[in-house]
């Protein structure tokens, strides 16, 4: 099986005056604003690297359910952040870090069991094999 998903950017002007805006095939993005202001500055909008920490969640988060069910568990709940990491280096910038921060009610799992798993799923889902920087993940298991 192939999937594929899009998104696009459109920008206009320079790189600190100039503004964009990024579509996502679904939707749930349309034109919404981004800039150097709103990548470097903390100015409200989007920005890459907070695109690619909600990928990087949401994906994980997806696949730890999948690992659970397959050891025959099911979280209640699971809550996940993702703090990805842009920093100067070699004269441009890289991504370098994604921090994965999850915290989960699953019933019946014990601790070990469950950084066991929490790992495989963050050595194992699509956007952590995308990624070539330096992913950590910090497991608390709630209840």
């Amino acid at each position: 099986m192939k999937i594929n998903r899009s998104g696009s950017a459109v920008w206009t002007g320079g790189l600190k005056d100039g503004k964009g805006a990024i579509s996502t095939q679904s939707g749930a993005l349309d034109a919404y604003p981004y800039g150097f202001a709103t990548r470097f500055e903390g100015v409200p909008g989007s920005n890459p690297e907070e695109l690619i920490a909600a990928a990087h969640a949401s994906c994980f988060t997806m696949a730890l359910s999948l690992i659970l069910g397959e050891a025959g568990l099911t979280a209640d709940k699971m809550e996940t952040s993702a703090v990805v990491t842009l920093e100067q280096k070699d004269g441009g910038f890289a991504v370098t870090a994604s921090r994965l921060t999850l915290k989960a009610t699953v019933p019946g799992a014990d601790d070990a069991t469950f950084q066991e798993l929490a790992a495989k799923a963050k050595a194992n889902c699509p956007i952590s094999k995308l990624l070539n920087a330096d992913i950590s993940l910090e497991a608390e298991l709630l209840g």
